[in-house]
């Protein structure tokens, strides 16, 4: 069964209603809002789930991994996976290294760009206009083994019917074949590996003339619905070259493009900032209708995009040590398994926490699902009780990461800053963070204005700014402060989260390493009051104090069926 394909109305829509005389509007003016005026998020991210034709089929390519390695009960209060990601899983994205080589290399293919890595890739460029390139007239049709050839004749020909295509917008090559052919095993063989074997028809992909013809255009961005931006058996190399030794970036194995107007709309694609990364999994998405793409195209065009995700590598404080001996999360690993000797770097993946780096915390990390009755340690059973006494029944949640709508994880943001807590608690209360109550919230509202309802409330504590060095330097960020040998980060109570929800708040982040803090209990009750009013975390952010007040937050994790916790990149426009 094809996997369910999200088409969300945001919360940032005007919608009018005529009224007459001041009772109710005549039948004539109930009309429905048009649908190029109502805001809309497109998910364009396949599912990432182990019986989907999910990674690249060929030896030794592993294949995805999600461990469930702590579930709520006596030795948890939290949901807790790692997961096993390659860059070439689900939707994905391609960058300059993946052909262009190092300039040390000196090599035919050497570059400057052969040191654009997924971590080095401006912001910006992740999104711009969407320009939908039909190209279903090619499915399937080309020999078994074989990929019929998008030219740039089909480019030429959406220009005849609407513009030039021009630098800021985002080609994107519409075949429908991944909504064809992504699906379970065993039919899901047909979207890679029966190409591969000659056994059907390959997918439409651009040749490298029509890469060529794109740069000439000034098209940094481009997608591709396929399994591959390279046309099969013998131009995959030629197609990807021709593409990024321009600098060009783009999706693989994008989905649902039917959905989009031919133009207007805001696509965005990012992933994990993997440091080193020719490639990377990712999330890719599109805001249509209503005023809103608009404003983000022309920022993304006119290079006006902050990047406010650190970088993920093993040397760095990326991963939570735990509260104690034995309950630290899985370290972030790079595992090597394919020498690329043109390109001499390994092919590789990341076993890692799914909360390493920035990432969101949906309901479902701290709250159980439906019907079970999880055994809590007797300490937690105490804290639930004061808990429940406080704010009412603690709540059941099956809302995993790919089940949180697109539009609660973006929208305009609202900065508070929250530094002058640093330095307020007393050392011989340690461990103890300084706490974010709902009065600091008011005093930032008495002085810049109300919270409005769907905003991106971010808390500035300068924590990862400040602290966020690679190993031995590292104990800043986690270790010291849960260790009691430096104050905790500034974090929100329960009380604050459900004062941010009564003002219309989704969605908090913090540039600190989470929400909870070092104290496990008022942690605890952080992520119950976050979970039990269906809102949700960004956590692990930073560089929040080059956000102006016209920021627009945009962030969605990777689409990971029943995953406690979401990876991905944070990006913000202005």
């Amino acid at each position: 069964m094809k996997p369910a394909l999200q088409v969300l109305r945001g919360t940032f829509c005007v919608c009018f209603l005529l009224v007459s005389g001041g009772g109710t509007p005549p039948l004539s003016a109930q009309s429905v809002t048009p649908r190029e005026e109502v805001t809309r998020f497109i998910d364009n991210s396949l599912l990432i789930a182990p019986e989907y034709p999910c990674t690249w089929p060929t030896y030794p390519f592993p294949r995805f991994q999600l461990n469930h390695q702590r579930t709520i009960g006596p030795d948890s209060a939290y949901n807790i996976d790692s997961i096993y990601v390659d860059g070439n899983t689900g939707t994905q994205l391609d960058v300059p290294p993946h052909s262009v080589t190092r300039p040390d290399l000196k090599g035919p293919k050497s570059g400057p760009l052969g040191l654009a890595f997924t971590e080095k890739i401006e912001a910006w460029q992740f999104g711009g206009e969407a320009c939908v390139i039909d190209t279903r007239e090619l499915l399937d049709q080309a020999p078994k083994g074989v990929s019929p050839l998008v030219t740039s004749e089909f480019v030429k020909r959406f220009e005849s019917r609407h513009r030039p295509l021009r630098f800021g917008d985002v080609a994107l090559f519409r075949s429908d074949y991944s909504d064809k052919y992504y699906r379970p095993f065993p039919e899901g063989t047909r979207f890679i590996s029966d190409v591969i074997d000659r056994k059907a028809p390959g997918y439409p992909d651009p040749d490298p003339d029509c890469m060529e013809y794109l740069a000439t255009r000034g098209v940094m961005t481009l997608g591709t619905d396929s399994a591959s931006m390279g046309p099969l058996p013998t131009l995959a190399e030629p197609t990807h070259y021709a593409g990024l030794r321009h600098g060009m970036i783009w999706t693989e194995s994008a989905t649902n493009l039917g959905e989009l107007p031919e133009t207007g709309s805001f696509y965005i694609m990012m992933g994990p900032r993997h440091q080193g990364g020719p490639y990377s999994e990712g999330r890719a998405f599109t805001i249509a209708g209503g005023k809103l793409p608009k404003r983000l195209i022309d920022s993304a065009r006119n290079k006006r995009a902050i990047d406010i995700s650190p970088v993920l590598a093993a040397n760095l404080p990326v991963t939570h040590p735990g509260f104690g001996t034995g309950q630290h999360r899985q370290p972030y690993l790079k595992i090597d398994f394919l020498y690329a000797e043109s390109l001499d770097l390994w092919h590789h993946g990341h076993l890692m926490d799914a909360m390493a780096g920035t990432h969101v915390v949906p309901p479902a990390f701290a709250l159980p699902k439906a019907g079970s009755h999880p055994e809590y340690a007797p300490e937690v059973r105490g804290w639930l009780e004061e808990y429940e006494q406080k704010f009412g029944p603690r709540g059941t949640s099956d809302l995993t990461v790919e089940k949180i709508p697109l539009e609660w994880t973006c929208g305009p943001v609202r900065v508070i800053d929250v530094r002058s807590l640093v330095g307020s608690t007393d050392a011989k209360s340690w461990p103890a963070s300084p706490k974010i109550t709902a009065a600091v919230i008011q005093a930032e509202e008495q002085k810049s204005g109300p919270l409005k309802p769907g905003q991106v409330v971010l808390f500035y504590t300068g924590h990862l700014d400040r602290h966020f060095k690679p190993a031995p330097d590292d104990a800043g960020v986690w270790a010291d402060p849960l260790a009691g040998k430096s104050e905790g980060w500034p974090v929100p109570d329960a009380e604050t989260i459900v004062y941010l929800k009564k003002k219309g708040i989704r969605c908090v982040g913090t540039d600190a390493p989470d929400l909870g803090g070092v104290d496990p209990r008022q942690a605890l009750m952080t992520y119950w009051a976050l979970g039990s009013h269906e809102m949700v975390g960004v956590e692990f952010l930073y560089n929040l104090g080059q956000i102006p007040g016209d920021g627009y937050f945009l962030f969605a994790p990777l689409k990971i069926r029943d995953c406690h916790g979401g990876p991905g990149r944070a990006i913000v426009l202005h």
